[in-house]
């Protein structure tokens, strides 16, 4: 005759159901704490903008998303041909978008739809259209001279003045959203053409 071995069910102790309740909230905290960590460490190192407007068109358009490195310019300076977001300097609360154009001690001017730098003229295949306005502006220490790559929509160092180096934010990188726009952002160099 056969003998049959009952199957013995392990019963789950009062003591093993609070343990990997414990393991589970421990779990839980450490994933709350390292999605802490990783928020205050992106935000300090990038800030994300919306395009507000046509003045970088057709670099960047209306609506679109940029990616911002906020410490590009603590290990480097601008350059020329950068695109910078920065506090608006007659309205710190607004945040602004342009290309860098003009360095401290630099001599800009703009004459019969040209732009030059230091009486070179530049080679600007990034703008809109060539801009239908003149002057010349000393570019002081500490700040820069920045334009849109729309330069006949937009508002910008040819009609308030210079932009503090200490406004800037950082450097615009990437557009991220819509989708269809993704792409890294060209910060041509301004180019000095032959003299």
């Amino acid at each position: 005759m056969e003998e049959i071995t009952p199957e013995i069910t392990p019963v789950e102790s009062t003591e093993q159901k609070s343990s990997s309740w414990g393991q589970v909230l421990r779990d839980a905290l450490e994933t709350i704490l390292l999605a802490v960590i990783l928020f205050v460490v992106i935000n300090a190192v990038s800030a994300r903008v919306r395009v507000d407007g046509f003045s970088m068109r057709p670099t960047l358009d209306n609506g679109e998303y940029v990616l911002v490195y906020k410490l590009a310019y603590h290990f480097d300076d601008a350059q020329r041909g950068d695109i910078v977001v920065f506090r608006f300097p007659l309205d710190p609360s607004q945040d602004l978008i342009k290309r860098v154009i003009g360095l401290p001690g630099d001599v800009v001017q703009v004459t019969n739809g040209l732009v030059s730098v230091n009486d070179r003229v530049l080679t600007e295949p990034y703008i809109a259209a060539a801009p239908e306005y003149d002057g010349t502006w000393i570019v002081p220490p500490g700040q820069l001279f920045v334009l849109g790559d729309n330069r006949n929509d937009s508002s910008d160092s040819h009609a308030w003045g210079m932009l503090p180096e200490n406004n800037v934010i950082g450097k615009a990188i990437m557009i991220y959203w819509p989708p269809p726009e993704w792409n890294l952002i060209d910060h041509t160099n301004v180019v000095n053409a032959a003299p």
